[in-house]
């Protein structure tokens, strides 16, 4: 049995494949989903998602969003998500101190645009994380 997975942000399907398993990070911890999984919905947080296919992992970085499981589907909404592969280190480094310097200077903005801001910098912070230990 297999599962298929589909992941989405605002601006493209980042993934969709069938796969063996996906560990998923959430809001309460990591979960992870097999095939015959109990019908589920749980708000994802920004972390490295982990796919099994035909033995080999995989890995992305997810922003947080909402995941689904449905039958044998998994279906996740996200803020952002990146394939392993796509993760540009020298990129993500500038974003990051631009996102640091926009904090540090933060007391005009509203709490929503901090968020967001945030956000940015532990999205940034997993991918970074993610490509040195692949190294």
């Amino acid at each position: 049995m297999s599962l298929t997975l589909e992941i989405v942000t605002p601006e493209a399907r980042v993934y969709s494949d069938t796969i063996d398993t996906v560990v998923i990070p959430t809001v309460d911890g990591e979960i992870g989903i097999l095939p015959g999984h109990i019908p589920l919905l749980t708000q994802v947080a920004d972390g490295e998602l982990r796919v099994t296919k035909d033995g080999k992992d995989q890995f992305l970085v997810i922003g947080a969003g909402f995941a689904q499981v449905e039958g044998d589907k998994v279906s996740i909404l996200a803020e952002r998500a990146i394939t392993e592969d796509k993760i540009d280190e020298k990129a993500v480094e500038e974003a990051l101190k631009r996102a640091d310097t926009q904090l540090k200077d933060s007391a005009h903005l509203d709490p929503a645009e901090q968020e967001t801001l945030h956000s940015l910098v532990r999205f940034a912070g997993v991918q970074l994380e993610l490509k040195r230990r692949k190294r």
